[in-house]
């Protein structure tokens, strides 16, 4: 091992010693209910809120991908952007409304909501599975991440495998004793690396290679003009269509990703998610580091056999070791706050919903929920690292339609609160039907279709199939289903829209 490899193994070791501790000592003297292990017990404050779920959106992709599709690709990678804080505006409306119908309910999780609101066990369950199999792939996405990410920052000392299993154990170590809380303070360590690592990256990396950002933009139009255009580099299907509609798209999705959700009904209350939808845009900005370092690696390292490594050349081959330590770390901790998030997630859905009962098992059997949640929560992840070691391209190819498969829950999550006609029987028919057409046009290679993300056409004929079913054979819900879990109101909530 050579003295860089020495240096950067060395601080990486001491930052997951520090991550394990934080995220464990974070659960003492909190109490051990499913509630607690699942959104604490509604306790984070804005600043919690807003890194936990900063840690959502900035990810290992954030360091790998977006420079990898700024490198590949040019302008489309501008979309995640786009639709990360399109969709905070969206939330500001949403996130509030969910959290007062889950806090007036004593609900954690989609699955409860779509079992409460129609008082429907199997649309619940239904819900949990379709959610499970769109998160797996992205628990294993943030599993071969943080390979990537360790791997290189090590100068090649730490191999893939061992890295996928580092983070694997770091996760779950703390996952299992503090759950989404752990997630929180964990974040704090992630975000704070994270912010520090782009200072350095945006000042040091244009200087050192083009005496100036406004060089380096300046040799990208004058000799890279087609990564400036749609549909980009790349040609082909990303272009002004796709960007639009993914951007639609995906900003309705992220209100209702199970993990999103989580983080809003983690907040204390309603005003610091609306915070939270405010300040956090201003974090997306940060984005565009990577995505500028991408384009700086088109003329330092033009021929790149993965582009996914697009910034940690330059990086390895630029900075001093402690500082691609610290690069590294930042890029480490945001594969493992996301993952266990995702965990958690999976583990409340499953654990809670399809193994502990559901609503109906509230109560009597919190610490049979809470058990299950963690044991499931243990048993996907160790799925996800077998799938990242031994099959890394299995379950990596249908994260392509996780977003898309998730959006079609939108009216099991979202519509059903503003629309009482609303029924179990058309949101079932729409899931089915939405579900079928996003899996048909990937199979069929027509997504996107006619320049379109394929997507909004899926949730297009759910709403439509949704609409047309309950409107002709609902009616409209006049009590709150499963009262006898639901009598209790939070004094400081506003009426939902369904209970007006």
């Amino acid at each position: 091992m050579t003295g860089h490899a020495t240096v950067a193994v060395s601080l990486f070791a001491i930052a997951m010693l520090a991550t394990i501790a934080i995220g464990v000592l974070s659960a003492r003297g909190r109490t051990r209910s499913m509630s607690e292990w699942s959104i604490t017990e509604r306790g984070l404050g804005t600043l919690f809120v807003l890194v936990l779920m900063a840690g959502e959106s900035y990810t290992s992709f954030s360091f790998l991908g977006a420079a990898g599709w700024s490198y590949r690709y040019g302008i489309p990678i501008f979309y995640l952007i786009a639709y990360l804080s399109t969709g905070l505006a969206v939330a500001y409306f949403v996130a509030p409304l969910l959290w007062t119908y889950c806090a007036r309910h004593h609900l954690v999780s989609i699955a409860d909501i779509a079992e409460h609101r129609f008082r429907s066990r199997p649309l619940g369950i239904a819900v949990a599975v379709i959610c499970t199999i769109f998160l797996v792939p992205y628990v294993q996405l943030q599993i071969q991440g943080m390979g990537v990410v360790v791997n290189a920052m090590s100068y090649g000392a730490i191999n893939l495998k061992t890295a996928a299993v580092i983070s694997f154990v770091v996760a779950e170590t703390f996952i299992l004793t503090s759950g989404l809380r752990g997630s929180a303070w964990v974040s704090v360590l992630k975000d704070t690396l994270a912010v520090l690592s782009i200072a350095i990256l945006a000042v040091y990396i244009p200087w050192h290679y083009f005496h100036g950002p406004s060089e380096l933009l300046n040799r990208l139009v004058s000799e890279k003009p087609q990564w400036l255009t749609f549909p980009g580099a790349g040609g082909g299907t990303f272009g002004a269509s796709w960007f639009i509609s993914t951007i639609i798209l995906n900003a309705i999705t992220i209100c209702v990703f199970p993990t999103t959700v989580a983080g809003y009904l983690s907040a204390k209350s309603p005003n610091a998610l609306r915070r939270n939808s405010i300040l956090l845009p201003w974090y997306q900005v940060l984005l565009l580091i990577p995505i500028l370092i991408g384009a700086a690696a088109l003329f330092v390292a033009p021929h790149l056999k993965n582009p996914d490594l697009a910034l940690f050349t330059l990086v390895t081959d630029s900075l001093p070791s402690p500082i691609v330590a610290l690069i590294g770390i930042a890029g480490a901790l945001s594969a493992i706050v996301p993952m266990s998030v995702f965990l958690v997630a999976i583990g409340t859905l499953c654990g809670r919903t399809i193994l502990g009962g559901g609503l109906r098992g509230t109560g009597t059997s919190d610490s049979r929920q809470r058990l299950a949640s963690q044991l499931v929560g243990l048993v996907v992840g160790a799925i996800a690292l077998a799938g990242a070691l031994a099959f890394p391209k299995v379950l990596v190819n249908l994260s392509v339609l996780s977003y898309e498969g998730i959006a079609q829950l939108v009216p099991a999550v979202i519509l059903g609160l503003y629309w009482r006609r609303l029924t179990a029987l058309g949101v079932g028919a729409g899931l089915l039907t939405g579900g079928a057409v996003v899996l048909l046009l990937h199979a069929t290679g027509n997504d996107p279709l006619l320049g379109v993300n394929g997507g909004l056409f899926a949730l297009a004929a759910n709403l439509a199939v949704a609409a047309t079913l309950s409107w002709q054979f609902g009616h409209v819900i006049q009590s709150p289903p499963f009262a006898r879990h639901s009598t209790a109101r939070m004094p400081s909530a506003p009426q939902t829209p369904t209970e007006s």
